[in-house]
């Protein structure tokens, strides 16, 4: 029998990467399709790792099932464990239809993972992508992005989730637009201009609830840092300044082999040449920075 042969993060080509400790070993998602922006979606892979220096894979987390309602632009996986259940989030697109967010579930880290049902969490009318969790007073909340295509200031949103995530429990609501950062500039890309969210994550600390999230500052593709110290519902402050400042994004937080805080992302932004970036990372008081 052929044995798998470890790789290193230089060797694996992958955008909007997420972390997922189980037990002692790290799972690695990300987008995988070699053209994640044209042609047919083919599914999302994964890499395992005792070491987050050594990576076997690929391997499948999710083909589509016949019937599927989606068939492009299978973007950012994230996979959480909850109550002993597996669960995928992720932006998938048709034709003809808004990109939208699902969640989709499995008994194990490795899939395969189905959806609860064949449409989107996030409304239909909305376009709408790169979702994350978030628990507040044992309410879990999607938390995506309203595209800056269709509304031109890019939106982070949030909606709450019933208790089996399995479909939405209320109304959509807005957090923060791109704009109201001081460092986010306009971009114009796809015949569109606007301002960009992308890949927001949440991180609490025992100052408050910390949010990474990606969008264009002047010097290219960016992350940058908003604060609540009340939580989700609360006022967002900005930081004046990215937190990664120049052609890498995209971003997670996630506890590494000595339980350090590490930050993930992809880097170069270029198509074909992305790569994750792990960077080991602190917090400052209400401030996240990089060491």
């Amino acid at each position: 029998m052929k044995k798998n042969k470890y790789m290193t993060l230089e060797d694996i080509r992958i955008r909007d990467p997420f972390f997922l400790k189980d037990e002692n070993t790290y799972y690695l998602y990300g987008s995988t399709d070699k053209n994640t922006w044209q042609g047919k979606g083919t599914g999302f892979d994964y890499y395992k790792s005792r070491d987050l220096k050594n990576y076997l894979g690929p391997y499948p987390a999710f083909r589509p099932p016949e019937g599927f309602w989606a068939d492009e632009n299978f973007w950012a996986p994230e996979v959480w464990e909850y109550r002993g259940g597996y669960y995928l989030i992720a932006a998938f697109k048709k034709g003809g239809m808004n990109r939208g967010v699902q969640i989709l579930y499995a008994d194990s880290p490795g899939g395969p993972f189905l959806p609860f049902f064949n449409k989107p969490h996030t409304p239909k009318d909305w376009a709408c992508l790169d979702g994350t969790l978030y628990f507040e007073r044992g309410v879990p909340y999607l938390i995506f992005c309203h595209e800056w295509t269709q509304i031109s200031d890019g939106a982070i949103c949030a909606v709450p989730l019933s208790e089996d995530l399995s479909v939405v429990a209320g109304k959509p609501f807005v957090l923060f637009h791109a704009s109201s950062s001081a460092w986010t500039r306009e971009h114009f890309e796809f015949g569109h201009r606007g301002y960009v969210t992308d890949g927001p994550f949440l991180f609490n600390s025992n100052k408050g609830l910390h949010m990474i999230w990606s969008s264009f500052s002047k010097e290219g593709y960016a992350i940058g840092v908003s604060y609540s110290p009340s939580g989700l519902l609360g006022e967002w402050v900005h930081a004046d300044v990215p937190l990664y400042h120049k052609d890498g994004g995209h971003g997670m937080i996630f506890r590494g082999i000595k339980n350090e805080l590490l930050l993930a992302m992809h880097s170069p932004n270029e198509l074909m040449k992305e790569r994750v970036r792990l960077f080991p990372l602190e917090v400052a008081g209400e401030v996240l920075q990089l060491l």
